[in-house]
């Protein structure tokens, strides 16, 4: 061809813009138009399906960007995972916090800052560890396309298909953009991951095809018409990857204790700093004796005592330790919260094509369609041989390649003529021996030849279409029996097919035609039925679920009746077929209802999935979505907890919480586990923590308020919580704990904790009032060494330091029960370091202790052991109030 002639070609326009804006060619034109571009001429059909595209045409479409490059993030972006690691209000007070101590040069005093620089990095980690294994899986999956250009066809990268190429799509070929259909032979399309039907697409010249799909049999060639982002998988991929943060409620405890924290941070770090200076003896003192230093320090301590980073990071650990745990069962944690949602979750939504089902079909059974026992061992023989035929076909569509295992045997003799199955014709074909001649006036068949058994036309296909074709073949009753047999298994949810021979051929010397038409006067030989194959542990684990009280609902794109059939199989009890979504309520309280008192829906669609999941959140459910195709990733995004499956759509297991890596069902029960023992230690740790945080919040208000010296330094107070919290609540967020979910820990921590903090308040205030006001300590920090009268002002924080502690770890002793052999070796252990840490001279230079006199000491161990006595007072009408909540499943 000429270079005129192929640019005349090339700017051959066809028909103009179609109004319908689902047609492939109005989506080109808005794809070109979203990209910024003028309309581009594209090829005539006819021409495209000869040559394809010419080369100049290729590089044209190159230098506009229009190519197929998809967006690549098959996981979330490392700009994601820092942020919400990193911008959290505890993290900004902290690094406020970090500045005061650097400008003063106080580098010792920095250690508050390990446990947010620990939370921080612990989290990313983790995060960024399943962002790579993601990605490498995706790598996995990127296969060559095939496209006809210059009439050459090539093989090309998916990212090297542009507009308007004409890709040829062969069997087990992934459909790699939308296009509309230029040719076809028997080309039949899995479009299960876009909208959840499992059966096969027929498409002929001029349907649209998408992207996400899979060719299960035949062979075409399509025009490409939106590519990239533009394409119909990439925008559902795109809306669902739109950041939403995971509704944690150990997360979302945090973000409250914090929020409360900052609007009453900015009032309370004034009083403490105001109370501080005048501790050192006012402002004016301060400022003109350099004596500013101290009140800062103190004010510091004061602050970030009050900050629970502790449990934050305890929270990250236990999701960080449950992560690991759970990828060696090949779970994989996207965002460490989702261990905690499925503890949490009441409502699991469960996609069925894929999910339920390993997405193949499997043979279920056989029944005799010939018409009398005796006489016909022969044609029945001959059946299951032929049979074997369709099972082994190398063009075989998965329904017929189901039959390979049950019918291993193959016919002796080589197949003189056979048609593929197509969706539009329902069925296909084989001939075995020559076919005989018809009279041309009477259309009927010659003499059979004698021969092999199988000798003949075997047809298999849908028995609505063969069993008309049949003619006078088939006696009315028979005919009425065969079909009440369809109607039944039909009923069931399977899929039915027939197996009909025939001795005539269709034309003169050929069995079916050059039509491909079916042969006359076809005899039924069996009924054969199909079924999807169900995931083998998803009935157990279905099971499991609703032993915890966990309800379900199974959600599909597919026919409501199929559903219902696979969910019955899985233990779920269904009368009759599933509800069909196209007729779901628009009215939200009419939906509610439905979803209420109905558990299998069929027919849904993407976006009505995203509403079910929506309107059962509304509804005041902690929602579970599984999912393995793009049909699903946006009710996998709206989710509390979104689950892919590890053959799932790429784009589907980016925008999921959580993917099972090797697809298995039964990873589920140990991921609840996992989140149970999460969320019930941190629920038992938050009474220690937010405890420490209630007299933290009192310590600096009080001492300011009473214009006191705060009672410990930066490296004081964290130490104290090293001890008391910190060293002995790593292990205890580590302990088995199958204590079922109970809804508002939070409010429970607080109860406990508010007393507790007022009590270790208490405790504090009576050994620094001792050293006032019976042990000669002034009060005043700026004389030589610190000391004015007989106690100085590091004794009194040494003292301070003991009360406290010895209070804190009665507090461990209560979180910690029932105690255990080694939950009592860890107590013990941590009043031992108590020890080491006061006596050591190393840790007494660095904490600047310095060992109170012998009254001032008993009284801090008297005083302590009170508190304790209180404390424990405390938690057993704590634990009697609350029984219900801490029963054990």
């Amino acid at each position: 061809m000429s270079m005129v002639e192929s640019t005349t070609e090339q700017a051959s326009h066809g028909a103009g813009i179609p109004d319908d804006p689902e047609h492939p060619d109005h989506q080109r034109h808005l794809h070109l138009h979203r990209r910024g571009h003028a309309p581009l001429p594209r090829p005539r059909d006819a021409v495209l399906t000869v040559r394809g595209l010419a080369p100049a045409a290729v590089a044209e479409r190159e230098e506009k960007g229009l190519v197929n490059r998809q967006p690549r993030d098959t996981s979330r972006s490392i700009w994601t995972i820092l942020r919400v690691h990193i911008l959290t209000l505890f993290n900004l007070a902290i690094a406020t916090c970090a500045v005061a101590i650097i400008v003063l040069g106080r580098w010792f005093d920095l250690v508050f800052c390990l446990a947010a620089v620990a939370n921080v990095v612990i989290g990313v980690i983790q995060e960024y560890s399943a962002k790579r294994k993601l990605d490498a899986i995706a790598l996995l999956h990127q296969d060559a396309a095939h496209v006809l250009r210059d009439g050459t066809e090539h093989p090309v990268r998916l990212e090297e298909i542009v507009l308007d190429d004409a890709v040829v799509l062969r069997r087990g070929d992934q459909v790699p953009a939308d296009g509309v259909v230029l040719s076809s032979d028997g080309l039949d399309i899995d479009e299960s991951l876009l909208t959840g039907e499992a059966d096969a697409v027929g498409k002929r010249p001029g349907d649209a095809v998408l992207s996400g799909s899979a060719v299960l049999s035949g062979t075409g060639l399509f025009r490409v018409t939106a590519v990239g982002p533009d394409s119909h998988a990439s925008r559902l991929a795109t809306e669902a990857r739109r950041f939403s943060k995971i509704p944690s409620e150990l997360r979302g405890a945090l973000d409250t204790v914090a929020t409360w924290l900052t609007i009453a941070l900015v009032p309370i770090a004034a009083l403490i700093v105001n109370g501080q200076v005048q501790a050192v003896g006012g402002w004016t003192r301060a400022l003109e004796q350099d004596a500013i230093e101290p009140a800062v320090v103190a004010s510091v301590a004061a602050i970030t005592s009050m900050i629970p980073q502790g449990l934050a990071l305890m929270t990250t650990i236990s999701f960080a330790v449950a992560a690991l745990k759970l990828a060696r069962q090949e779970v994989l944690i996207q965002e460490q919260p989702a261990v905690e949602i499925l503890a949490r979750v009441d409502t699991v939504c469960l996609d069925k094509t894929g999910t339920l089902t390993e997405g193949r079909i499997v043979f279920d059974g056989s029944t005799d369609l010939t018409p009398g026992p005796a006489g016909l061992t022969d044609l029945r023989s001959a059946g299951a041989l032929v049979l074997g035929w369709f099972g082994a076909d190398a063009n075989a569509n998965p329904t017929a390649l189901a039959l390979a295992e049950a019918y291993p045997t193959l016919p002796t003799v080589a197949p003189t003529d056979q048609v593929a199955f197509a969706s539009e014709r329902r069925w296909s074909a084989v001939a075995f021996g020559p076919a005989p001649l018809r009279d041309a006036d009477t259309g009927a068949g010659g003499d059979v030849p004698p021969g092999d058994a199988v000798h003949g036309a075997w047809v298999l296909g849908a028995p609505e279409v063969l069993l008309p074709a049949s003619g006078s073949g088939l006696e009315a009753d028979r005919r009425a029996h065969i079909e009440a047999l369809c109607d039944e298994t039909t009923s069931r949810g399977l899929r039915t097919m027939v197996l009909c021979r025939s001795t005539e051929p269709a034309g003169i010397g050929n069995w079916f035609d050059t039509g491909r038409d079916l042969p006359p006067a076809l005899e039924a030989v069996a009924l054969l039925t199909f079924r999807e194959k169900v995931r083998d542990d998803a009935r157990e684990t279905l099971e499991y679920f609703r032993a915890q009280d966990v309800e379900l609902k199974v959600i599909s794109g597919d026919h409501p009746r199929t559903v219902a059939a696979v969910a019955r199989e899985v233990g779920m009890d269904v009368q009759g077929d599933g509800y069909d979504a196209r007729n779901l309520p628009s009215d939200p309280e009419e939906r509610r209802v439905v979803l209420q008192e109905h558990s299998v829906f069929g027919r849904v669609s993407p976006e009505q999935k995203k509403g079910m999941v929506t309107a059962l959140q509304q509804d005041g459910h902690v929602v579970a979505m599984t999912g393995d195709g793009i049909n699903d990733a946006l009710a996998l995004k709206t989710a509390d907890l979104g689950i892919a499956m590890g053959n799932g759509a790429p784009a589907t297991k980016a925008v999921s919480r959580m993917v099972l890596l090797d697809s298995r069902f039964s990873r589920l029960p140990s991921v609840l586990a996992e989140g149970r023992q999460v969320i019930a230690n941190m629920e038992q740790l938050a009474h220690m923590y937010l405890t420490k945080t209630a007299y933290a919040v009192l310590f600096g208000v009080v001492f300011s308020l009473l214009a006191w010296q705060y009672p410990l330094l930066p490296r004081q107070a964290s130490t104290v919580d090293f001890l008391m919290i910190g060293l002995p609540t790593f292990f205890l967020a580590l302990v088995p704990n199958q204590r079922r979910y109970v809804p508002g820990f939070l409010g429970r921590a607080l109860r406990f904790a508010i007393p507790s903090g007022l009590v270790i308040l208490a405790g504090l205030l009576a050994v620094n009032g001792y050293a006032r006001w019976f042990a000669g300590f002034s009060g005043d920090a700026t004389g030589p060494a610190g000391a004015v009268g007989e106690v100085s002002l590091q004794q009194v924080q040494t003292a301070s330091v003991i009360t406290l502690t010895l209070m804190g770890l009665w507090v461990l002793n209560l979180i910690s029960r029932p105690l255990t052999k080694w939950k009592l070796f860890l107590v013990a252990a941590m009043y031992a370091l108590l020890l080491l840490v006061l006596l050591i001279p190393a840790s007494r230079e660095f904490h600047q202790f310095e060992i109170p006199p012998v009254d001032l000491a008993l009284a801090a161990v008297t005083i302590g052991a009170v508190a304790c006595v209180l404390l424990e007072g405390i938690h057993q009408f704590h634990r009697r109030r609350h029984a219900a909540s801490a029963t054990s499943p």
